[in-house]
C-alpha cells in the first residue's frame, strides 16, 4: 500500500543574499518535516524555485496533502499590486506562479491543502484575492523575530480547533478575500489570521504552527483534521445519492 505522503512546498534551499533568513526558514521546515511524520506522513520537501515545475505539480496532486510553506514576499505581479511597496524585498516569481498552480489544482479537485504565512497569502492570491503589502506589529527585530499572538475565531462554526496562543512573523497579510475563502479567525487588531475554503479542505493560517516550540501540538493536528475532512469528502462523493 502506498505510504500516505505531505508534499512541503518551500521556495528554495540557499539565499546567499539571506543567509540568516536561510536559516530561519530551514529551522522552521525541519520542525515541519517532524511534525508532519509525527502526523503519520511522509515528508517530501520541495524548493518550488529550483525544481522543475512538471515534477512540482506532479508531486503535489499525488500527495495526501500538500502544505505551502514561509519564505519570500509574494510577488505583486500576481495580484496587481506596486512593486515599490514599503519594505519590498527580493521576489521569487517564478515560484508563485509554481505554487499558484498547485494551489488552484488542489482546490479544484477538493484534495487537501494547507498554506502557512506566505503559503496563505499565496493561496489567496492564486484564488483571486490580494494582499495588505506592509504592516506594523506582527514581526521583532533581534534574533528572535516571532511575535505572541491570540486569535480571535470567527462565529462561524468550522471543523478544526485553531490553536489560541500562537507565533507570528509577518509584514503582509490577506487583503481582498478571494472568492470561495472565509475568514475563521483574526488577530485582536483585526488582521486575517487563518481562513478556510468553503468547499474544499484547504486552510491557511498567517501564523507558524510549525515553529519548533509547537508544531507537535499546533501543526500536527492541524494535518490529521486536514486528511480527516478530504476523507469524509471523498467518503461522501462516493455514497450513492
Amino acid at each position: 500500500m502506498r505510504h500516505a505522503t505531505a508534499l512541503l512546498l518551500h521556495v528554495r534551499t540557499q539565499r546567499p543574499h539571506a543567509p540568516r533568513f536561510q536559516s530561519q526558514l530551514d529551522t522552521l521546515n525541519a520542525a515541519a518535516m517532524r511534525a508532519t511524520e509525527t502526523a503519520g506522513l511522509r515528508p517530501i520537501l520541495v524548493p518550488a524555485a529550483e525544481a522543475p515545475a512538471p515534477r512540482v505539480l506532479q508531486e503535489a496532486a499525488l500527495a495526501s496533502v500538500l502544505v505551502v510553506l514561509g519564505g519570500e514576499d509574494v510577488s505583486p505581479a500576481l495580484y496587481g499590486g506596486p512593486g515599490d511597496y514599503p519594505g519590498a524585498g527580493h521576489h521569487e516569481p517564478w515560484a508563485d506562479e509554481v505554487g499558484a498552480a498547485a494551489i488552484r489544482a488542489r482546490v479544484a479537485a477538493g484534495t487537501p491543502l494547507l498554506g502557512i504565512c506566505r503559503g496563505l497569502q499565496l493561496m489567496n492570491v492564486a484564488l483571486g484575492g490580494t494582499l495588505v503589502q506592509d504592516m506594523a506589529g506582527h514581526t521583532a527585530n533581534g534574533d528572535d523575530p516571532f511575535v505572541g499572538t491570540a486569535l480571535h475565531p470567527a462565529r462561524a462554526a468550522y471543523p478544526l480547533e485553531l490553536p489560541h496562543d500562537v507565533r507570528c512573523t509577518h509584514h503582509q497579510a490577506v487583503g481582498a478575500l478571494a472568492p470561495g475563502l472565509r475568514v475563521i479567525a483574526r488577530a485582536a487588531d483585526g488582521t486575517i489570521e487563518a481562513v478556510a475554503h468553503r468547499n474544499a479542505p484547504a486552510l491557511g493560517v498567517q501564523f507558524h504552527p510549525e515553529h519548533p516550540d509547537v508544531a507537535r501540538e499546533q501543526l500536527t493536528p492541524l494535518l490529521t483534521g486536514l486528511l480527516a475532512m478530504g476523507s469524509r469528502r471523498e467518503s461522501a462523493q462516493a455514497t450513492p445519492a
